[in-house]
């Protein structure tokens, strides 16, 4: 197991100086699904997923030193600008996990403002940009007080690490291209701890796929994916279910490395359908997705069917289907989505998105 607890990184508060760590950090899309968890934020089985490039959340973390002492952690939170009590709250237990790990974290006064690309009801992992965005700051707020890290994949595994312990997908959006998170025999150095990037094992065709993402419904699930993941305990096909995505996230990685956009999108939708298959057989079941979720797979079928374009879809815990292709079949299926597929979205609305390469640290603005 990993050990990151360190009592020693404490501060001498008179010497800490006021400044600010800004990163963007993008969500990703899951091709296995995790669903169902154990211990401390541990999947129950291993998971692959390409991180997107437009859908992204922008954290700056300010810090100072903390005029008070006091047990809990001293943060407030802004999103979009406007001070948010519940992100805060969040915000506040999440870094008080850290603190045998940051220690030094007792000692700072935190201002943390945030925004996303998309909205929030986007059928996107916000949490998974959100908390990876924050995991960075975080590691480069430990550089900035401390030592810098001498190797760049040290910092990204830590930085996975934290991520995951406020929210479990967040830990594959620290790396570009595609990541695995979950212990794998096949992949060296997989963990259940933090993911790993397989980026250099991506076939060129993967290295630029397109992830359209079509808004079905802005509505608030009816049951949210932490209590989702709860259910899978009492899941009658929970044993089954993580066997058989260990041999799924194999075969994927396989299917990334040799390029077969066939094979992709047939293991991309059963994995899709799985998902709310787990959903419906819980105790009690639940139904995410929408009439309009069905009628838009039934057109994506059928139009895969009439002019044999490797059009797929995939859907996270709610009823918005991501659609990934290849980028030379991108012109027939943006005319698809408009002409045929926008009348099923709310408000006619999709997002275009794609493969990106990873979070990026960004200059802090001056007006703060």
């Amino acid at each position: 197991m990993t050990d990151y607890k360190n009592s020693s990184l404490t501060l001498i508060t008179s010497e800490i100086i006021p400044s600010a760590i800004r990163w963007r950090s993008p969500s990703n899309i899951a091709l296995v699904k995790y669903w169902g968890k154990h211990g401390n934020q541990l999947p129950r089985n291993p998971s692959v997923s390409f991180t997107l490039s437009g859908a992204a959340t922008d954290t700056t973390l300010e810090y100072k030193a903390r005029m008070e002492s006091g047990e809990g952690a001293d943060v407030v939170l802004y999103l979009d600008g406007e001070k948010n009590d519940g992100f805060t709250k969040r915000t506040k237990l999440f870094l008080e996990k850290l603190f045998p790990i940051y220690p030094f974290l007792k000692q700072l006064s935190l201002t943390i403002k945030t925004s996303n690309s998309f909205p929030h009801s986007a059928g996107i992992a916000s949490s998974a940009s959100g908390m990876s965005a924050l995991a960075l700051c975080l590691v480069s707020l430990e550089e900035t007080l401390f030592e810098p890290f001498t190797d760049r994949a040290e910092f990204l595994a830590k930085a996975s690490y934290l991520a995951r312990l406020g929210s479990g997908s967040a830990c594959r959006s620290v790396y570009g291209g595609a990541a695995v998170w979950g212990a794998l025999a096949a992949l060296k150095g997989s963990s259940d701890e933090f993911a790993v990037s397989v980026t250099e094992n991506l076939h060129p065709t993967f290295q630029d796929y397109h992830d359209d993402i079509l808004l079905i419904s802005k509505s608030e699930k009816s049951v949210s994916s932490r209590a989702g993941h709860g259910l899978m305990e009492g899941n009658p096909y929970a044993t089954a279910r993580y066997a058989q995505a260990t041999r799924r996230t194999d075969e994927m990685l396989t299917v990334l490395r040799q390029g077969n956009v066939d094979r992709f999108g047939e293991i991309l939708e059963s994995e899709a359908l799985t998902l709310h298959a787990l959903m419906m057989s819980s105790h009690p079941p639940y139904v995410l997705i929408r009439p309009n979720t069905l009628a838009v797979i039934e057109r994506i079928h059928l139009f895969r069917e009439q002019t044999g374009h490797p059009l797929y879809f995939t859907l996270d815990a709610g009823p918005n289907l991501h659609l990934l292709y290849p980028h030379s079949i991108a012109e027939p299926v943006k005319h698809f989505i408009r002409e045929q597929l926008l009348y099923f979205c709310e408000d006619k609305m999709y997002l275009a998105d794609r493969v990106g390469k990873g979070p990026e640290r960004l200059e802090v603005s001056d007006q703060r």
